[in-house]
Formats: C-alpha cells, structure tokens, sequence
C-alpha cells in the first residue's frame, strides 16, 4: 500500500493598498413617507454627484439597501402611533487613489449635510493578483516544509505529489470607522494607507518513500 503525507501550508504577502472603498448612508425622517423618499434620493443624488466631481467614475458608484419604514413608539391608551416616516440608502464608493479620498470623502459629507451617515471605510486592492501569488507561493513553500520534516521524522522522503487542494482564505477587512452623523462643516480626515495582507493555504498530499 502506497504510503502518502497530507501537509497544509497557510501563509500571507503584504502590500500598500491601492483602493480605499468606503460604505456611505442616507437617511432621511420626514412627517410623510413621500417626503422621506423623496428627501432621500435627492440627498443621495447629490452626494453621488459630488463623488463624480471629485473624480470617481461611474464604474465606483454603486447603489443598495433602499429602505422605506414607518417610525413607530406606543402611545398610552392609543397603542402604536406612527411619528415619522423613515428612508435610507447605502452608496458603495471606491476611491482610486489614496491622495483623492480624503477630498472626495468631504465633499461627500458636504453634500448630504445632515442626512449622510458614514457606515465604514476598508483598504484593498484593485487587482490582487500579484499579492495573492506572492501568498500562495509562500504557503506552498510552508507546505514543502511541513513535509519534509514529517517525512524526515518517519524515516522518509518526499516523492511526487499526488494531489493539491487549494483551501478557501478570506482575509479580514480593515474597518476605519463606524456610523457617523456627519455635519455641514466636515473637515477633511487623513486616510492613512498602511500595508493590507491576502492570505492563502493549500493542502498538498506527496508520495513517500
């Protein structure tokens, strides 16, 4: 019977982010559900229309999360009474360039005023391909390793590999802030680049002889 060794490798590369993604929010609450909807997609128009002005495509904006709800509280002897009527939205927002997003996050805030919420920032990148590749090789070098020392302590060695089982990594984002009622005056925040990791693990089985 053919003797095998099973090794997981893991290991991550690391780069300067190159797309600063950012989550934004409106919400609007009016005595009337028409004037909420209403309210809500002029505020999200403008903030999008600010974005374009400071440079982000339209390829970068995305729109989701349309919400129209009723704000209700429980009245003493009336039961639920409906006080206002709220609508929200969410704008996804990726910024290109680390230099233009502080200018392109205020000037977000400025056009939405007090209807803008901030929801979060992330950094990754527009292509990882080459991080990822630097990861996956540096996890199948850990791999090799693994083996060879198993082999090495069962009075072996490494023959061919017999399978390879490249294990699913999700490497966490990094979240720069929570909601933000945000005000007219907003002044610009650094947006700091830093280094972002991409992870990788693979399974390699080998022979052993």
């Amino acid at each position: 019977m053919k003797r095998t060794i099973t090794v997981t490798g893991t290991a991550s590369a690391k780069a300067v982010p190159d797309l600063v993604t950012l989550t934004l929010g409106v919400e609007t609450r009016r005595d009337t559900a028409s004037k909420a909807y209403d309210d809500a997609g002029k505020a999200a128009g403008a903030v999008a229309a600010s974005l374009r002005e400071a440079g982000v495509q339209d390829a970068d904006l995305r729109t989701s999360g349309l919400n129209l709800r009723a704000d209700l509280v429980w009245v003493e002897g009336q039961g639920q009474k409906v006080v206002a009527y709220v609508a929200s939205t969410n704008l996804h927002v990726g910024i290109r360039s680390h230099e233009d997003a502080p200018a392109a996050i205020a000037a977000a805030v400025a056009a939405g005023g007090d209807d803008i919420r901030i929801n979060g920032i992330e950094q990754g990148f527009a292509d990882a391909s080459t991080v990822t590749a630097q990861a996956q090789e540096a996890a199948w070098q850990d791999a090799l390793a693994r083996a060879e020392q198993y082999a090495s302590l069962a009075s072996a060695r490494l023959g061919t590999v017999v399978s390879i089982s490249q294990q699913q990594v999700h490497s966490a984002p990094i979240p720069l802030g929570g909601m933000v009622r945000a005000s007219y005056a907003a002044e610009s925040a650094p947006v700091e680049a830093g280094e972002s990791s991409v992870s990788a693990s693979v399974s390699v089985e080998w022979e052993l002889l």
